[in-house]
């Protein structure tokens, strides 16, 4: 920006001088916060103290310029080492979804433990002595560890409605970050979704902005512990982070990153909430979200970050990124964006682009593109945060318990959360609770299945192949039902199906629900449940064979499910309960004395819907209801009309499921390639392209852009098989640019099932555009390749993969 148009403005906040240019793209007046309008808040004066400040302005006195700039960017354990800390000082680390240490993603925490160690080793060495700053998405418990307490997933701790247990969770998470040698986790999510179709609504408390504040201070409580004044917090506490600041559950539609089109009153009212409480509890810092307001950026909205949350709210602590978030601002990339740090961020998350960014954030703070007042602040804010953790001062804290991990006492309050989030929407004929003595057939695809129950950000970023064997202290459902049945005198098993010759049981629970995902892939069209193929046939033959069933729906937000509802005689909301699936059997069956352990307590976080439509306006259950037995209620038949057409739903990073190509996405053939459809893993689930001479085949739709998913590591995910290997290079375009992919494919073993993952990234280096994708994918080849693709899509993979060569 050249310095004639430069202006500069200064405030003085909490007795720190921030000084920043205004932003060189004029912002829409509806995307200015005004100060006035907002609640006050104050980070408590235990945040830090004169001789903490003390000790940072010696600190930095001697700091070089660029060890303060290290201090402001944070890189991905995927994407470094600690050996990369003497050249790039950075001041902060993440493993992010699907990172694990040494490439493992289940790790114990042992070695966590020692891979935390040897970064804080190294950046001791480099950066002025000053140690990193380690932060994970331990976002339902220290949910990246097998082993660890998977507590229900937040919209599961709405339903319970009660604050002393979101404490103890959050003490009980902590001890366990801590256990691994970790020191701070990005929770609490203190989103108020309004739009169910958001695939991160189950990372939501409620719709209740009251009961998210509420939540969010008991949260901050737990993972922090009070903040004393002169003293670092103890050994099994971690920082807290509020996030996603904010409206990151009022987008439009419900889109995942999105544009929140709402007036700031509705901003103040609805998601602003929760942010006073968390900041008053000493949260030591807050994430920025991805989304925009009205049609600003929040990474670059100095309004909200500075002028709000810094000023009108007195938050004292660091102003954190979203995963290369900067970079959607505009003007911005991954690897540049001083608009953000001029707009109050403190610290970038920049796990794969940190390199770049450190080049390009130390030139514009040399040539005053960013104020030096400005890189003070965030460097005093964050290393603020180091010391109030024990990382730096006279007190260190030593964290790396492993004991802590799946403790005993940690296992009881997950018990205890799953049966308090259980939500009793129907339950006729009294076939709830199960009587003692009964036999009982626990079926359905989450009758014992640990993915479904724990849901995504479980192990992995999208949870989806999480096994019990992660948890050997957890329990599925199914098993724990089993458990209390047989403890109760009865008879109880777990099966695919009632067989044709199986003796009737007295009750089935019939376990089912949606499939693990997180954020952007969980985005729907709809709010309807889709079941897969046979699932309302077991249950009609349930019903056909007499036997009641009790419907255990597993489901990170309320769907319509008018159908299942009608053919279940009693139908519980169990949300995503985690690992201690004990928790159910707790309330549904009864034990030798006629009583289940715990009665039904959870009332609906959000509006039940009662056909397909969102958001929901005129609702099947209102937000709060909830039966139980000693207040039960006759529900009758539901609507079971969705009221939309379903199949209207478009895909637009999905292109071929199963081996069929998706709406608004046609499959063309040159004329030197021939398809039919074969069997992969069940019948006729892909498509076999066979070449005869050099041609392509391609997939084409309408432009779709795709910023975001190159701004979060995303990949060209192709599930194939190659049935005669090529004699000649094989090459796979997106966005009209080229790779050479023959190695990938020479490393797959033919006539077996493989994936080959290609980051966009590598398209991008290449000159392609994300803005307007209209051909995600072209494949070339030459006389005698023949490959079977059953699945194409662009997914998150949350690590750095290498780059295929360009095609010659």
């Amino acid at each position: 920006m050249p310095a004639q148009i430069r202006t500069r403005v200064a405030l003085l906040l909490a007795g720190t001088l921030l000084a920043m240019p205004l932003a060189s793209h004029a912002q829409d007046a509806a995307a200015t916060a005004h100060p006035a309008a907002w609640p006050i808040a104050h980070s408590p004066a235990a945040i830090t103290d004169p001789a903490t400040e003390k000790a940072i302005d010696r600190l930095m006195a001697r700091m070089t310029l660029e060890q303060k700039v290290g201090q402001v960017i944070q890189g991905d354990i995927s994407a470094m080492t600690p050996a990369d800390l003497a050249r790039y000082p950075l001041g902060s680390i993440l493993a992010g979804g699907n990172s694990g240490p040494y490439g493992n993603e289940r790790a114990d925490a042992a070695t966590w433990a020692k891979l935390v160690g040897e970064y804080r080793a190294a950046s001791r060495k480099a950066g002025a002595g000053v140690p990193i700053l380690f932060g994970v998405d331990a976002v339902h418990g220290h949910s990246n560890l097998p082993g660890a307490t998977i507590f229900p997933h937040n919209i599961g701790l709405g339903a319970a409605h009660d604050v002393d247990l979101v404490q103890r969770i959050g003490a009980a998470t902590a001890a366990e970050i801590a256990g691994s040698g970790i020191e701070w986790t990005f929770a609490p999510t203190l989103a108020v979704p309004q739009d169910l179709r958001w695939g991160r609504s189950y990372e939501g408390y409620a719709a209740d902005p009251a009961l998210v504040a509420a939540y969010g201070r008991a949260m901050v409580d737990g993972l922090q512990g009070k903040l004393v004044p002169g003293k670092p917090l103890g050994p099994l506490n971690v920082a807290a982070t509020a996030k996603h600041f904010l409206a990151d559950g009022g987008t439009h539609d419900g889109k995942d990153q999105g544009d929140a089109q709402i007036p700031e009153a509705e901003l103040v009212r609805t998601h602003a909430q929760g942010y006073p409480a968390a900041i008053d509890a000493g949260a030591l810092t807050v994430m920025a979200s991805f989304s925009s307001w009205n049609g600003a950026k929040n990474h670059g909205n100095r309004s909200l970050l500075t002028d709000v949350l810094k000023g009108r709210m007195g938050f004292r602590g660091l102003v954190v990124g979203d995963w290369n978030g900067h970079g959607q601002v505009p003007g911005c990339s991954p690897t540049d964006c001083a608009a953000s740090i001029n707009a109050g961020l403190d610290l970038f998350m920049a796990p794969d682009s940190w390199k770049g960014l450190f080049d390009s954030t130390l030139r514009e703070a040399r040539d005053g593109t960013i104020p030096m007042a400005r890189l003070d602040d965030a460097v005093r804010r964050v290393l603020r945060v180091k010391f109030k953790l024990g990382l730096m001062g006279p007190t260190l804290v030593s964290r790396g318990d492993p004991a802590q991990v799946g403790a005993d006492a940690h296992l009881a309050i997950a018990r205890e959360a799953v049966a308090k989030s259980l939500v009793l929407l129907k339950n006729e004929n009294g076939v709830l609770p199960i009587r003692a003595g009964a036999k009982v057939l626990v079926t359905g695809p989450g009758a014992d299945n640990m993915a479904m129950q724990a849901g995504g950000w479980t192990i992995t970023w999208q949870g989806t192949d999480t096994t019990a064997a992660d948890f050997p202290k957890g329990r599925t459902i199914g098993r724990g039902i089993v458990d209390a049945v047989r403890a109760a005198g009865g008879e109880g098993t777990i099966a695919p199906a009632l067989g044709a010759d199986t003796p009737r049981p007295d009750v089935a629970v019939f376990v089912f629900g949606e499939q693990p995902y997180a954020e952007f892939q969980g985005d729907a069209a709809h709010v309807a449940f889709v079941p897969r193929e046979g699932e309302l046939d077991q249950l009609r033959a349930l019903k056909a064979r007499g036997v009641p069933v009790v419907a255990v729906f597993l489901s990170g937000r309320p769907l319509f499910v008018g159908a299942e509802m009608n053919l279940a005689d009693a139908f519980v909301a169990a949300w995503l309960p985690g690992s201690q699936g004990e928790g159910v059997a707790d309330v549904l069956v009864a034990g030798r004395g006629g009583k289940a352990v715990r009665d039904f307590t959870g009332r609906l976080p959000f509006a039940w819907p009662q056909d397909a439509r969102s958001p929901v306006v005129a609702p099947l259950f209102p937000a709060g209801h909830g039966l139980s037995y000693a207040a039960p209620a006759r529900v009758g038949p539901v609507n079971e009309d969705p009221r939309m057409d379903l199949g209207a739903a478009v895909s637009d990073n999905v292109f071929i499921r199963s081996g069929k190509v998706l709406d608004p996405w046609r499959l063309g053939l040159d004329n030197a390639v021939t398809m039919r459809s074969v069997d992969i893993a069940a019948q006729e689930d892909g498509r076999q392209f066979r070449w005869s001479g050099a041609g392509d085949f391609a997939i084409n739709g309408p432009a779709v852009s795709m910023h975001r998913q190159l701004d979060e590591s995303f990949a060209l995910r192709l599930d194939l098989r190659v049935d005669a290997p090529a004699k000649a290079p094989v090459t796979v375009a997106f966005a009209g640019k080229r790779l050479d992919v023959t190695p990938l494919l020479v490393a797959l073993p033919v006539g077996k099932e493989g994936t080959v993952q290609i980051p966009l990234r590598c398209f991008v280096t290449q000159g392609a555009s994300v803005e307007a994708v209209g051909e995600p994918l072209r494949v070339g080849a030459q006389s005698g390749f023949a490959v079977s693709l059953r699945n194409a899509r662009i997914e998150g993979v949350g690590v750095t993969l290498p780059c295929p060569a360009p095609a010659r």
